[in-house]
């Protein structure tokens, strides 16, 4: 249930997931990286989320990144011993 304060409306994370189709490692995760750079916290310590927060997590959803891993292999490096 979304909340109004002086104004402004704020979603609980459960809400901001639900609306931008996330889940909530995925917002966590987020958070973490800096995704969202700010935050607001209600009187229990609880995520609020605004209305241009929401907009950017579905802009994030649905943005494609290609990433490449820098390994060559997966195979396990062999090691050498010499025997003496």
């Amino acid at each position: 249930m979304a909340v109004e304060i002086n104004g402004q409306t704020y979603y609980r994370t459960a809400e901001v997931c639900a609306k931008a189709g996330i889940s909530r490692a995925t917002l966590f995760r987020w958070l973490k990286a800096g995704v969202l750079k700010k935050t607001y916290r209600d009187r229990r310590g609880w995520r609020m989320f605004t209305e241009n927060d929401l907009d950017l997590m579905r802009a994030e959803a649905e943005t494609i990144k290609i990433e490449y891993s820098s390994k060559k292999s997966n195979r396990p490096e062999e090691k050498h011993t010499r025997a003496f």
